[in-house]
């Protein structure tokens, strides 16, 4: 048996998961600045958000999976579905990409255009323990949601994965903002609050989602859609041996294929 960390394959996804949340980061926090023209809209920050997860998604899930955010990574982590390597690569990997991606924002725009950073916080007087729900609950869907569209058992037409996944993430922004300017992803959060010096109730923006990846994921995995793997199974992919070495590039390769398929 051979480790995944000697797999190529392994390091192009640590790769992805950097680009695509710097990307990401980029792209949602950009929209969410001063820009003179117009106080930005809640549906265009909320689209921003969305659609560059959607896009992300298609672009480096075959690649990685398209996680983009430490709270799936933790939700796949918990389903036994990824190595607890891989999880902690891939957490590292989004955090220092989200820590780039808000860099560069910032970098190139203006101090009266960037203003706070769009730095996660407690809006309307919104007490703590709500806010921890809310992002929670967000999360929750955003979670089930990956589950649910990439799930290869299903045999239904379950149309695009990447654009569910925007879809979730869009509708959480239409309601989070008004709690906490919507993280449902604590790389996004932690980005823009390194750059700024801003941790301010930053815990929140890491209980919550991870919170709710966990719940989402224990309530797909093991009550809407249980996993009959058996407990050997689940103890390779835990410790990313659960491919024999001489199969390593052509599984691989059909991993890969696979999810070309799904997205």
């Amino acid at each position: 048996m051979k480790n995944e960390a000697c797999s190529m394959a392994f390091f192009r996804a640590i790769v992805a998961e950097f680009l695509a949340t710097l990307l990401f980061v980029f792209l949602g926090v950009g929209s969410a600045l001063n820009w003179p023209s117009a106080v930005p809209s809640i549906l265009q920050i909320a689209l921003a958000f969305g659609l560059a997860i959607a896009t992300l998604v298609q672009s480096v899930g075959h690649v990685s999976g398209g996680h983009i955010n430490p709270a799936v990574t933790m939700g796949f982590l918990v389903a036994q579905k990824i190595s607890v390597l891989r999880a902690v690569a891939y957490i590292v990997a989004q955090l220092v990409g989200a820590i780039a991606g808000a860099g560069v924002i910032h970098h190139l725009t203006p101090p009266e255009i960037r203003g706070s950073l769009a730095v996660n916080a407690l809006q309307n007087n919104t007490p703590a323990g709500q806010a921890v729900a809310v992002e929670l609950i967000l999360t929750f869907l955003l979670v089930l949601c990956v589950f649910a569209s990439t799930d290869i058992r299903r045999t239904d037409n379950v149309g695009s994965p990447a654009l569910s996944i925007g879809l979730s993430v869009t509708s959480g922004h239409l309601l989070g903002i008004y709690f906490t300017n919507c993280s449902m992803n604590p790389a996004r959060s932690f980005g823009p609050a390194v750059i700024m010096g801003n941790f301010q109730d930053h815990w929140i923006f890491w209980v919550g989602p991870l919170a709710g990846s966990i719940v989402a994921s224990l309530i797909y995995n093991f009550i809407l859609a249980p996993d009959t793997r058996s407990i050997p199974e689940r103890m390779d992919v835990l410790k990313g041996t659960d491919q024999p070495e001489d199969d390593w590039v052509e599984n691989d390769q059909k991993f890969s294929a696979e999810l070309v398929e799904k997205f």
